[in-house]
């Protein structure tokens, strides 16, 4: 019989289900990173539209992230909160596809900025309470790694997409992707 101990499993299987999220997601979010300044040339706007629209996101995201942060340390089932910003993210996936001036880019980072801000709290914190006692800063650099790995793939394939298909198809393909980690965030409010 294995030891689960020795071979450094993950305290929960949550653990597991949370890193497959955050990886649906960074592929998504990955294969338009570094393509982002082209697409917002493409709906006429410039490089201080770029930089205004990140700017709109980070602005709801950091002017949010706080308080609802406080707020979740009340909340018995952060998973819940995890769940719906994942939904929400997938709705400001499928709104790039809608896109078609500056304005409605503004709008989807907004959507961006407030899941950001109501998942991040949510997803650290249940993320944390699942990790090896002792273990926490190689369980966090597991993560990390996971994260910076896929987006290195996701841009080299997010240029691929986009200059054989274009970004509607590129769009399309972030949306599904969302929608897979929707699904799999899913089971973390399945009853353990």
């Amino acid at each position: 019989m294995l030891n689960k101990k020795r071979l450094n499993y993950p305290k929960h299987k949550n653990l597991n289900l949370l890193l497959f999220v955050s990886a649906a997601f960074s592929l998504a979010g990955g294969l338009f990173g570094p393509l982002y300044a082209v697409f917002v040339e493409q709906i006429g706007g410039d490089l201080i539209t770029a930089g205004s629209a990140y700017a709109i996101f980070a602005i709801s995201t950091g002017s949010l992230i706080y308080f609802i942060g406080k707020w979740e340390d009340r909340v018995k089932h952060q998973e819940k909160l995890i769940v719906i910003s994942c939904a929400l993210l997938a709705v400001g996936f499928f709104g790039y596809m809608l896109i078609q001036r500056p304005m409605h880019l503004f709008m989807v980072q907004i959507i961006f900025g407030f899941s950001e801000a109501l998942g991040t709290p949510a997803y650290d914190s249940v993320y944390s309470k699942n990790l090896i006692k002792g273990k926490y800063a190689s369980g966090w650099g597991m993560w990390e790694s996971m994260h910076y790995i896929i987006v290195a793939i996701a841009a080299t394939a997010g240029g691929f997409i986009a200059e054989s298909f274009g970004f509607k198809t590129l769009f399309f393909f972030m949306f599904l992707l969302s929608l897979v980690g929707l699904l799999i965030s899913l089971n973390l409010l399945k009853k353990r």
